[in-house]
């Protein structure tokens, strides 16, 4: 949980926790509880990390190694 929380930080995850914020912000100011379950859901996607259907489902995969891949060669047409 503890490296959840830590790592993998990247420009989308601050983005999520800065309106997180500053919706609970709003919703205290105008003791709206609805307000405040939304701050919390972008609150919490932020600090856990997770996306709108679990861990690194919206994500794209990452990047395979293709030390063994054949090298790709490319002919002119006139």
């Amino acid at each position: 949980m503890k490296d959840i929380i830590f790592s993998n930080w990247n420009i989308i995850r601050f983005l999520r926790l800065g309106i997180g914020l500053v919706i609970l912000v709003q919703a205290v100011m105008a003791a709206d509880i609805i307000f405040g379950l939304i701050g919390l859901l972008f609150t919490g996607m932020a600090v856990f990390n997770t996306s709108c259907c679990g861990v690194g489902a919206c994500a794209a995969p990452p990047a395979k190694n293709n030390t063994g891949s054949k090298e790709i060669s490319y002919e002119e047409i006139k």
